[in-house]
């Protein structure tokens, strides 16, 4: 059986291309002619032994095949990044301090740092999970070198923005929730402490839809928040990311409830030039968060 051995090169083409939704995109960021590209892409099918494109109308869509591949594609080369930072950046040292929301606790912190930590032995991490608020304040007096924030619409010095979240309304994830429109009754609503960017757009659509509503719940961890919609308490409002499995996003016409919009995702530095370590940090987080949004948006 012929060994094959992927180029990451071409990998890597591949990747930002389905990134970026246009591979004219990905040919300027990679500062490659289009005619390259195109050579790059026949070159990884013949690679693969099988077509990873299909005509899709004026278009290209990925094949089964070229599902799978993109999902390898990617992990290939974070791997080989992490080699690379890794043999390359041996004495970084110092120490790192990074914000972020709960939602995100559980989910990305842990990859985030297991994969640093391997990487830079070196560096101490701070890690601090507290509410959109306090992160803006942290990052902005230089409490923080880094924070991932949603987006109130403030603006820090130094920010990124990495994308949009759908917000949904969350249920328990057995049965039915005991409330409908229907019934006339107010909505019970399960909620994180005020200020909150979710509560505020909850209340928001529930009165432009002439809902009504009422607080059944008021948590000021989002660990009370998830016990409270699974017991049927209230209905919340959160993303998809990070959901427990106890909770489950709800159809809203289902029950009568209004469409939500998104939620913006915003990366804050302290600084515009930040320490190595930090740098790197950035780019780990920025992978991680980016995977988790491909996964919601599929």
């Amino acid at each position: 059986m012929r060994r094959t051995i992927f180029d990451l090169d071409v990998l890597r083409t591949f990747s930002t291309g389905m990134e970026l939704g246009n591979f004219a995109k990905a040919a300027e960021r990679l500062g490659r002619s289009t005619s390259a590209v195109s050579a790059q892409l026949k070159k990884l099918e013949e690679q693969a032994g099988t077509p990873i494109f299909r005509k899709a109308g004026r278009g290209l869509a990925l094949t089964d095949a070229g599902e799978t591949m993109l999902g390898y594609a990617r992990r290939l080369l974070e791997l080989n990044d992490e080699a690379a930072a890794a043999v390359n950046s041996v004495e970084l040292e110092g120490w790192v301090r990074l914000g972020l929301q709960e939602d995100f606790g559980e989910t990305l912190l842990p990859d985030v740092l297991g994969r640093f930590a391997r990487a830079h032995p070196k560096v101490r991490i701070e890690a601090r999970v507290v509410r959109n608020a306090e992160l803006l304040e942290r990052v902005t007096s230089g409490k923080l070198d880094l924070a991932l924030a949603w987006s109130d619409g403030t603006l820090t010095a130094h920010c990124e923005r990495i994308g949009e979240v759908p917000m949904r309304w969350i249920g328990p994830s057995e049965g039915q929730p005991a409330w409908h429109a229907a019934s006339g009754e107010p909505m019970p609503l399960a909620s994180l402490e005020a200020p909150c960017l979710l509560r505020s757009a909850a209340t928001k659509a529930l009165d432009e839809a002439g809902i009504s509503w009422r607080l059944a719940f008021v948590s000021p961890s989002l660990g009370g928040l998830w016990a409270a919609t699974a017991a049927g308490l209230g209905l919340t409002i959160r993303t998809p990311i990070g959901l427990p499995a106890k909770v489950r996003p709800l159809a809203p016409k289902t029950i009568g409830l209004p469409d939500l919009p998104k939620l913006g995702l915003v990366l804050h530095r302290a600084e515009a030039e930040p320490q190595p370590a930090a740098v790197r940090l950035a780019e780990l987080v920025l992978q991680s968060v980016q995977g988790a949004l491909r996964e919601v948006l599929a």
